[in-house]
């Protein structure tokens, strides 16, 4: 949607949970457009959200999405500053590689 270095934007489609993880670089705004998931924040119990709901990562905040409650998950992410791509650090290095948790339009 838009990669300026004071915000970028996505949508995208969620296909898989999504593991432990934060930004260094940037907060996160995360607005459901459809279907629903149980996503975490910090140490929070994991907690469902659906369309028109809005969530909000300051940069260093661990959070992620255990599972997919009704699908199609559709959201718009904005970043503030610009998110690196490469800017997705795993709790866990075993759970993947930024450049395979989002894959690129085709």
């Amino acid at each position: 949607m838009t990669d300026e270095d004071e915000a970028s934007a996505r949508v995208f489609r969620v296909y898989r949970p999504a593991p432990p993880h934060y930004h260094a670089t940037c907060d996160e705004y995360l607005i459901i457009l459809s279907g629903r998931g149980r996503f975490f924040m910090g140490d929070e119990e994991p907690f469902e959200v659906g369309p028109g709901e809005m969530l909000f990562f300051k940069k260093g905040t661990v959070h992620g999405m255990p599972d997919t409650v009704e699908h199609p998950l559709f959201m718009v992410s904005v970043d503030t500053p610009r998110r690196d791509p490469r800017d997705i650090i795993f709790v866990d290095p075993s759970d993947g590689r930024p450049e395979g948790f989002v894959q690129p339009r085709k």
